[in-house]
């Protein structure tokens, strides 16, 4: 018998699937990364808190804004930017704290005095009586 013989050439595979025969398109990202920079520290948990508990003139707002502007930035890859927004925070969120805990000592503070004076004047009323 006849042998037949196929060359590769011969030989359609799925003809019309690979529209891009013969050339090759490859996507690749390039990502350059400094080499052992430091991680940004975005603040971000502890502008959650000055948020929810020491909302000081909105400065815990501020700050969580910033922090999450911060993280933004350092997931598009700009580690300037993000240091940058980060600083902003770490010292909104340091303001924060400090005038909420002056706040809340002063406040202690009055009610404390206030109340011991409450308690002279009465006192000194009903020995009066």
């Amino acid at each position: 018998g006849t042998r037949m013989e196929y060359r590769a050439e011969q030989v359609p595979m799925n003809p019309g699937v690979y529209p891009y025969q013969g050339q090759q398109q490859v996507q690749s990202t390039v990502i350059t990364m400094a080499p052992n920079a430091p991680p940004v520290r975005d603040h971000l948990p502890w502008s959650i808190f000055n948020f929810f508990y020491m909302n000081f003139c909105c400065l815990g707002f501020v700050a969580l804004v910033f922090s999450v502007k911060s993280r933004d930035r350092k997931v598009v890859g700009d580690a300037e930017g993000a240091r940058h927004y980060a600083s902003t925070a770490r010292a909104l969120n340091i303001a924060a704290t400090v005038l909420n805990t002056l706040m809340i000592i002063i406040l202690i503070a009055l009610l404390f005095g206030g109340v011991i004076g409450a308690g002279k004047m009465l006192h000194a009323q009903s020995n009066q009586g």
